[in-house]
């Protein structure tokens, strides 16, 4: 299992992910869910990936190949980013088609998807995108899209997480929710990677990533159990009638 988070805010977008593929009780490995695509200049795109990493690996690759053959429908080539949504549904979809017509009985290639950039032309957004290639977006009513291990991480977002929200402080919020997710799931697990995009930037080099020994994870987690703490203690105490 794993955790990706997409935050579509008025000042640009905020993604975060986990990195681990395996949590058995003898075996933990990592692989990034996030990938940055290299673009030409007038947008910017990454995915981030949940489920069957053969499927998510092959829709990447797949991708790679499409922009360095030139193809009529690639990532550089298509104006709209409903349009991208759709052009790596129909990768997804296809392939978990393929493995389930030839792969034996008992094997699950689904995988879900999030897209998120920006085209030059249209606001920064972020997609959806099921096993089946069809897809859905952001709203202003709910800024955030998650895949995988999704809900022990929502609370924190559904009571901070505003449009109007900064980017700085979507990103911690976003650390939060996936150390809560991290405190309840131990199929959910760093290095965790952090990327913040600024509005009509086209730069998706701000990047972070966070081993679990990293200074500011440990202090983040820490501070966030003490506030989660007093804050229980200064409720009004229950008492019997």
């Amino acid at each position: 299992m794993t955790y990706c988070l997409a935050i579509t805010l008025d000042a640009g977008l905020v993604l975060t992910s986990d990195s681990r593929t395996n949590a058995g009780i003898d075996q933990v490995s990592t692989y990034s869910k996030m990938t940055r695509f290299e673009t030409h200049a007038d947008r910017c795109l990454v995915l981030l990936s949940a489920g069957n990493l053969a499927t998510t690996q092959f829709v990447v690759e797949q991708i790679h190949r499409d922009i360095h053959e030139s193809q009529a429908r690639n990532l550089n080539t298509l104006s709209y980013l409903s349009d991208t949504a759709d052009y790596i549904g129909e990768i997804l979809s296809s392939r978990i088609r393929r493995y389930s017509e030839n792969e034996a009985s008992g094997f699950a290639p689904e995988a879900t998807l999030l897209l998120a950039g920006q085209i030059q032309g249209g606001p920064p957004q972020a997609y959806m995108i099921y096993p089946q290639g069809n897809h859905i977006t952001s709203s202003k009513e709910t800024p955030y899209l998650q895949i995988g291990e999704s809900k022990y991480g929502k609370p924190v977002l559904d009571r901070f997480i505003r449009p109007d929200t900064s980017l700085l402080d979507a990103a911690t919020c976003s650390l939060i929710s996936m150390d809560s997710t991290m405190q309840s799931n131990v199929s959910v697990g760093p290095p965790i990677e952090v990327l913040m995009y600024k509005k009509d930037s086209y730069d998706i080099s701000t990047h972070y990533r966070f081993g679990v020994e990293h200074p500011y994870l440990i202090e983040l987690r820490k501070a966030w159990g003490d506030k989660l703490r007093q804050a229980f203690t200064e409720m009004p105490r229950f008492s019997e009638q």
